[in-house]
């Protein structure tokens, strides 16, 4: 989309939706297979599930599959510090999980640095 200089949200002309977030595609599955093998953005565990990033987000509809991030079952799904069972609390101790796409996208390309790496 382009976006004119008088635009500055960045947003379609009003009547026009955004398009749909990419998903199932074979690059989206690629991705999500990538993503699969990183360690979990919060706390460095493996295996990972992937999270389907909803912060900031109004609806149901999920992200595309490339906003995606990876989180283990404590940080993603069971336990008290995981987002799906209390997202205010997560996004205070964590912040927004949408602020961890450009630490992926990081560590896909092999620009990042591991801090838990054990030396």
């Amino acid at each position: 989309m382009t976006v004119h200089p008088g635009n500055l949200a960045g947003r379609p002309p009003l009547g026009l939706k955004r398009p749909k977030p990419e998903r199932g595609t074979a690059a989206a599955r690629r991705h999500i297979e990538a993503v699969k093998q990183l360690p979990c953005v919060i706390c460095g565990a493996s295996p990972v599930e992937v999270h389907h990033c909803y912060s900031h987000r109004y609806g149901s509809r999920k992200r595309s599959d490339f906003e995606t991030i990876p989180l283990c079952v404590r940080h993603h799904r069971i336990g008290p510090e995981a987002i799906h069972q209390d997202k205010a609390a997560w996004e205070a101790a964590n912040g927004p999980d949408t602020d961890f796409l450009s630490t992926v996208a990081d560590m896909l390309a092999g620009d990042w640095v591991n801090p838990w790496r054990r030396t």
